[in-house]
């Protein structure tokens, strides 16, 4: 896990986007996909017939002893080349040539994406199981490379293998999904989630709205472990809790994470994100060792970046507990009918936003839908902003009705907002004019609404 921190203040901001654009090179190698993304306009209502009824293959049980197998290979690889798997090294390539041989013999489309950072050449490697429905893909990714202090077992060895060896499973088991599986394992994380940025930035706008989830594996095998999960979309986090609660072990929402691991550049974009984490330098409570053994008052891995990183730090019960977690995501989530589209109704005209001024509204005019919204109408929005902590968000519906969607925050100083937002409307009647209502309410940084949509 890296150790660059999410909150950034606005001079940083720029200039870590200004360094990271200029260290990255060409070398993108896309991964093509079967089908073209659906694009619907405003008031086109688009229907699909239901997929027939699907027979899910039952979740594997992950052998923990495939993994550490694995991870003994990621082992010998570190002690071949200077004790490290860091990004520019020998050890990193080395163990993504491992990882890709696997994947090739297993009947994978494997992609090896390069970039430039630090004055050296880094290596994405993207693998695409053969089948489902490639407008709505499912994809799991963890970071390979490893701090240069040591060799990197447990960050990131574990997350690399755990997905290798469940993409394997889905070889031997013939899985047919219903969407399409996608692993990664990403370059240079650990200075500051470049593989994944680069992956993310290069794939065009149509792609990146196939990607219905992305899950991120970032240390899963702590020694002193505890059980982390991501609460980015409740979708994704309620698979893994549910099977966390399959087996009988208590999990607790993932709070230091955000923006220190792969998942951020997705997030970003408006991909929704979930994902496991067992601990890295945080200190295990007395409450948290009652709840999941371990030793109090401890680092959850007392080798957190460190040369003691090696196979001996590792819990086999984590491990085995987080390796079966990823398949049962990747199960449940890509053995399910894709949903049906809804009807669109989308305003593509920009409005800007004034610094620290009065808010603006954006309009979309529903028509032709029977009855009241729904509980889960969705309301998909497009905002470039150079800092959006600054925005105030609220969808007003046609009766005049206000719902908060997003309250401005002095700690997010993130780049734009481009997100889905759930919203109960089921008291409002579908039809009339709906608005999206955007203030900015602090100075130095200013946007504009690109553009947002409805979902019925």
């Amino acid at each position: 896990m890296s150790q660059r921190a999410s909150r950034r203040s606005r001079v940083l901001r720029s200039a870590v986007a200004t360094g990271a654009a200029a260290t990255l090179a060409a070398g993108f190698l896309a991964t093509t996909l079967a089908a073209g993304f659906l694009a619907t306009t405003a008031s086109a209502q688009v229907t699909q017939a239901r997929p027939a009824a699907v027979t899910v293959q039952a979740v594997p049980d992950i052998p923990v002893a495939n993994v550490k197998a694995h991870l003994a290979q990621f082992q010998s690889i570190a002690n071949a080349n200077g004790g490290t798997r860091a990004h520019g090294r020998a050890g990193y390539k080395a163990s993504v040539d491992y990882v890709k041989a696997k994947l090739d013999g297993a009947g994978f489309t494997t992609t090896l994406q390069t970039f430039t950072t630090s004055g050296a050449t880094g290596y994405n490697l993207i693998a695409d199981w053969p089948g489902g429905d490639a407008s709505h893909v499912i994809m799991a990714g963890a970071h390979l490379d490893s701090v240069t202090a040591g060799p990197g077992i447990n960050d990131n060895g574990s997350g690399s293998a755990g997905i290798l060896e469940t993409a394997l499973a889905v070889s031997r088991a013939g899985l047919q999904p219903t969407k399409h599986l996608r692993f990664g394992w990403w370059g240079a994380e650990e200075l500051g989630m470049i593989g994944s940025k680069y992956y993310v930035n290069n794939l065009p706008t149509a792609e990146r709205a196939k990607i219905d989830g992305y899950l991120n594996f970032d240390m899963i095998g702590s020694p002193n472990p505890g059980y982390f999960v991501y609460d980015d979309d409740p979708k994704l986090e309620g698979v893994l809790k549910n099977y966390f609660a399959g087996v009988g072990v208590p999990t607790e929402i993932e709070t230091n994470g955000d923006g220190r691991s792969d998942h951020a550049p997705f997030k970003n974009v408006g991909i929704k994100v979930g994902g496991l984490y067992t601990g890295g330098d945080e200190i295990k409570t007395a409450a948290q060792a009652t709840k999941w053994g371990g030793t109090a008052g401890q680092d959850f891995d007392a080798c957190y970046h460190a040369s003691c990183d090696t196979s001996a730090n590792i819990s086999d019960t984590a491990l085995d507990r987080g390796s079966d977690s990823i398949a049962y995501a990747i199960w449940t989530l890509g053995t399910e009918a894709p949903p049906l589209p809804g009807t669109v109704f989308e305003n593509t005209a920009d409005v800007q936003i004034p610094d620290n001024g009065a808010a603006v509204t954006s309009s979309v005019t529903v028509s032709g839908v029977t009855g009241n919204a729904p509980a889960a109408l969705q309301v998909g929005v497009d905002i470039k902003h150079t800092y959006r902590g600054d925005l105030v968000i609220d969808l007003v519906a046609p009766d005049g009705s206000t719902y908060r969607l997003k309250n401005s925050s002095t700690s997010d100083s993130a780049d734009n907002v481009v997100t889905t937002y759930t919203v109960n409307a089921s008291s409002e009647v579908a039809n009339g004019v709906w608005k999206l209502k955007v203030q900015d309410i602090a100075a130095q940084d200013t946007g504009y609404i690109n553009s947002w949509k409805l979902t019925f």
